[in-house]
């Protein structure tokens, strides 16, 4: 800023600002706060990547089941004429069944063409149990703990037409977290906790072709 002396000159002036004193950089608190916020969500994303892992392998089990559901039913179709092979699983206790170890398919079938129905339950068995895919001699290819039933309902049977009642067929398997305890019966009390099994069911009605 100019100023003017006494005797008319114009002289120069300076000036110096205020200026509060200032710490620069960031202070050991800040930093630990600002460790504390990166990690908080490190953990986060962790526990986020865990519960994403955990869900598509729900999925993937469950897709695995729908399959084998579908094939144990084109197999009871396909061998309709001894249908009654396949009904080994009483709808009350959800057992026996197939698929785990220790279980066994029924050795005998009164029904006509039961060999080949048996073979077909045979051939379930070991995809149950992973046969479908191995690894280093080990099966790999089958769900936790993979259990299939197949009941059938006498007492719902078409007026006058015998063998015509409703099959059900389920697929049971444990599943990674807890979860609502599922109505079917097929493997109860096999995985510890009800709210570990899964499973998937289907329920039809064979047609009585002459």
């Amino acid at each position: 800023m100019d100023a003017i002396d006494a005797n008319g000159w114009v002289t120069e002036m300076n000036s110096t600002p205020l200026s509060s004193t200032r710490q620069a950089g960031f202070t050991m608190i800040e930093v630990l706060v600002s460790l504390l916020i990166i990690v908080l969500g490190l953990l986060g994303l962790a526990g986020l990547q865990a519960r994403l892992q955990q869900a598509e392998f729900e999925s993937y089990q469950r897709t695995q089941a729908l399959v084998l559901l579908y094939d144990m039913v084109d197999r009871i179709y396909m061998n309709r004429v001894a249908a009654s092979c396949f009904r080994f699983t009483d709808a009350g206790s959800g057992a026996p069944f197939i698929g785990s170890t220790g279980a066994s398919v029924p050795s005998s079938c009164g029904a006509t063409g039961a060999a080949l129905a048996l073979a077909a339950l045979q051939d379930l068995h070991l995809q149950l149990q992973g046969e479908g895919e191995k690894k280093g001699g080990a099966q790999v290819g089958a769900l936790v703990g993979a259990r299939g039933c197949v009941s059938y309902d006498a007492g719902s049977a078409l007026p006058g037409i015998p063998d015509t009642g409703i099959y059900t067929v389920t697929i049971a398997w444990q599943g990674t977290v807890d979860t609502v305890a599922p109505a079917v019966a097929c493997g109860n009390d096999q995985y510890g906790a009800e709210t570990r099994r899964r499973v998937v069911s289907t329920t039809f009605r064979l047609a009585r072709l002459n």
